[in-house]
């Protein structure tokens, strides 16, 4: 994935190779500070506002204040994408830490925070978002606030490199068998044409496009039930798929070596997608293209 040239620090404009940061930098050394992931498709941000609205309130959670407001920083992120010329199917990637100063743990005074963003080519996935994916079940062991969008992800990685190792796309986590969602998506079960999801609570992040989700839901009138599912229900679901926005909405058809739904996307899933889809406004690469 090719990085653009020009990258977003503070709000100025600047080429990627002259971007640099004291050793002293509170994200590099306490994982201090926040991030958003924006999924653009054309040239142009999806759920540009929803992405934004989450990074100021998980700054807010974690008493970083941003130096500048909403529409300003939505402004720049537009800018960004006209200065590279951007218009394949990307991602941006958007930081805010609490700054640099000496290491210490508690907060530094009299310093502004760190912010970066810059934009990569993804094209979209569809192979897998057409025949499916792999994965298997871990227990979840992050903190309690994970609606906080923060840097720190080391349980997170550590998931996702077991789902790795066993060939598989994602981890799904649980507690004590009730699953939350995977390492860096949420995950959602079919049952007898009812949706079924954790609730969200400050145990798992709220989802940009599991927000639309719900609303794809409602718009086809499926139900769309905010109740944790085991791993013990995965056995016998109609359908499992989860959501993100790098993965969009993606069928699961193997969890730990068992199939689901004969292996095959189920209905919902793919009703699912096409509204995805159409509310992104994907043109000439769409899944039920293939």
């Amino acid at each position: 994935m090719s990085v653009y040239p020009i990258l977003l620090s503070q709000s100025k404009f600047m080429h990627r190779d002259s971007l640099t940061y004291p050793y002293e930098e509170r994200g590099l050394q306490f994982g201090d500070g926040v991030y958003e992931v924006i999924r653009i498709y054309n040239g142009n941000y999806y759920l540009i506002d929803e992405h934004v609205n989450r990074l100021f309130r998980s700054a807010d959670a974690v008493k970083i204040e941003l130096p500048f407001a909403k529409q300003e920083l939505t402004s720049l992120l537009l800018d960004l994408l006209d200065k590279n010329t951007m218009t394949t199917d990307g991602k941006l990637y958007l930081q805010v830490t609490r700054g640099s100063a000496p290491r210490d743990h508690v907060f530094p005074e009299n310093v502004g925070p760190n912010v970066y963003a810059y934009i990569q080519d993804f094209p979209r996935n569809l192979e897998n978002l057409t025949d499916g994916v792999s994965t298997i079940t871990q227990r979840d062991t992050r903190w309690e606030n994970c609606y906080i969008k923060s840097l720190n992800l080391l349980p997170n990685v550590l998931a996702k490199q077991a789902a790795k190792e066993n060939g598989c796309y994602e981890a799904i986590l649980h507690q004590d068998g009730l699953v939350t969602e995977c390492s860096s998506s949420n995950i959602y079960l079919v049952k007898d044409g009812t949706i079924y999801t954790h609730p969200a609570t400050k145990s798992i992040l709220h989802g940009c496009v599991r927000m639309r989700v719900e609303k794809f839901a409602g718009d086809l009138n499926i139900p769309f039930v905010e109740e944790p599912f085991s791993t013990d229900d995965i056995k016998d679901a109609d359908e499992l798929f989860l959501s993100s926005s790098t993965s969009e909405i993606m069928p699961v058809v193997k969890v730990d070596g068992s199939i689901i739904n004969n292996g095959n996307p189920g209905k919902i899933t793919r009703q699912l997608q096409e509204a995805y889809e159409s509310d992104a406004k994907i043109v000439n690469n769409s899944v039920s293209a293939r």
